[in-house]
């Protein structure tokens, strides 16, 4: 960021910040003490827009990590549901369903990612030979 170590600067990084961890515009400005307004103002300016753009990635990036690290409690939760007696079979019926079109989606993603890596291969490939 422009004017970084100034105060404007650190005020700035200090919205971003804000920005991620209050409910509101208006809390967040309330929390690095400027007004809404100015807040609202900087969210338009691109370098400010790009920094808050880039946090909100990495803040979601961290999430899908955790999610993703859960993935194999869920997949044992969902394989005793399908084995266990107890479960009603209207539950196993949807468990079975969810498995499915989970497993279907991730060969049509893996299928779609070869298509698109011979492509590029491709296009590289003709790139050479210009």
């Amino acid at each position: 960021m422009k004017g970084h170590g100034t105060k404007f600067g650190r005020k700035k990084e200090a919205a971003v910040a804000a920005l991620l961890t209050h409910r509101n515009i208006e809390e967040a400005a309330k929390a690095v003490g400027v007004a809404p307004n100015t807040l609202l103002k900087w969210m338009k300016d691109l370098e400010f827009a790009t920094a808050y753009r880039r946090a909100r990635g990495a803040v979601v990036g961290q999430a899908i990590a955790r999610l993703q690290q859960t993935t194999g409690a869920a997949v044992s939760t969902l394989q005793k549901l399908m084995v266990d007696a107890n479960t009603p079979p209207a539950i196993k019926g949807q468990v079975a369903k969810a498995i499915l079109t989970v497993a279907i989606k991730g060969v049509e993603v893996e299928d779609f990612e070869a298509r698109v890596a011979a492509l590029e291969q491709s296009l590289e490939a003709s790139k050479e030979s210009r």
